[in-house]
């Protein structure tokens, strides 16, 4: 049942991102991109700047590779399939890479391309990572964790507004390709564990 869920999950993921880099490509700014970036700029006050620029190191890698090894450190669950949010956490950005080539689009200041977010993608991959590996902690720390979780995702992809590095289709569709992801991710994680669960039955 999980399963199917995360294929569900994956494939309305799937064709989000999609619609959303064709337009992205086919028609450059899209219709709400101003009038968003607008109104997230007007409430950008000095103070607000600067907790957005601390944010902003959640989609860095130099925070996000000590936070994977941190993860697989304490995480048994991460240690048991390690090999799977490493190619996650490398995959990431390699794929963000290729599409922001692919797609082309400028930022909103400045000629180099913008869509998708690599902070936005890299911060969705890692935290939707973390959103799948706390379902082994007891109810209440789950619960915490994963709110942590979605607020570090959503504060990242504001920061990449608010420092006025990306419209902000650029960080839905970062924040889309990173969980997408994190779903391919945790089903090739589930499903080993299933695997491992059969071996130890036996025939």
């Amino acid at each position: 049942m999980r399963g199917l869920r995360r294929r569900g999950i994956l494939v309305v993921l799937l064709a989000f991102f999609v619609a959303l880099a064709g337009a992205a490509a086919l028609t450059g700014v899209l219709p709400a991109d101003a009038a968003v970036r607008n109104a997230v700029l007007g409430w950008a006050s000095p103070t607000v700047v600067g907790v957005m620029r601390v944010a902003n190191y959640g989609g860095e890698w130099r925070i996000l590779l000590p936070g994977t090894l941190l993860l697989l450190a304490l995480c048994r669950r991460a240690r048991e399939r390690w090999w799977v949010w490493v190619v996650l956490m490398v995959t990431a950005p390699a794929a963000e890479g290729l599409l922001k080539h692919l797609v082309n689009r400028p930022r909103p200041e400045g000629a180099s391309s913008g869509f998708p977010s690599g902070h936005a993608t890299a911060a969705a991959a890692f935290f939707g990572a973390v959103l799948y590996l706390s379902g082994s902690l007891p109810s209440a720390s789950r619960r915490l964790v994963r709110v942590l979780a979605v607020i570090c995702m959503v504060s990242v992809g504001l920061a990449r507004i608010v420092l006025r590095a990306h419209w902000p289709s650029d960080v839905l569709g970062g924040m889309t390709l990173g969980f997408g992801l994190a779903t391919v991710a945790a089903w090739l994680a589930a499903r080993e564990d299933e695997a491992a669960q059969a071996r130890r039955r036996g025939p």
